[in-house]
């Protein structure tokens, strides 16, 4: 849904893939697309380990987003493999952003991708620091990865 939804309604020139393993929020979002009368999204129920196999999805996209459901190693590996060599993914990310972007440069570089550029920003209200990493794809992702589901996330690279 987040942050797929609202760019697809911003951007509806854009063609979007949203993935979620829980078919409950899939089929809300599903619901809320036919409501909206989107046309120019869709959204599967899968898990991202399994999807990014599939040739249809492997390394054809231009652009990766997704909020803060992961550490970066970990997100990363969900997610570089679905973008092709000279996309991007952007992270959403809060805590210790530093910290974590070091910890990931091990898992970016297996998975063929590289930190180009963090934008810092406050949210209202003393919410905190927020950060988007912008992540380029700058070669190919190993077919050993991702690794099967639960892996990345109980293994971080």
């Amino acid at each position: 849904g987040f942050p797929g939804m609202p760019l697809a309604i911003k951007y509806p020139n854009l063609k979007i893939t949203m993935i979620d393993s829980l078919r409950k929020r899939i089929d809300f979002i599903n619901d809320e697309i036919e409501k909206l009368g989107l046309e120019n999204c869709r959204a599967l129920h899968a898990r991202a380990e399994d999807l990014a196999r599939e040739e249809q999805f492997r390394e054809k996209y231009d652009i990766g987003v997704s909020r803060a459901v992961a550490n970066l190693s970990t997100l990363s590996e969900y997610v570089l493999p679905f973008i092709h060599i000279g996309g991007h993914f952007y992270a959403y990310k809060s805590g210790d952003i530093e910290g974590e972007s070091k910890c990931a440069e091990n898992a970016l570089s297996k998975l063929g991708g590289g930190l180009i550029n963090t934008t810092y920003f406050q949210l209202s209200d003393s919410m905190g620091e927020r950060a988007i990493l912008d992540i380029k794809k700058l070669s190919t992702t190993p077919d050993t990865y991702p690794r099967r589901a639960g892996i990345p996330s109980k293994k971080p690279l």
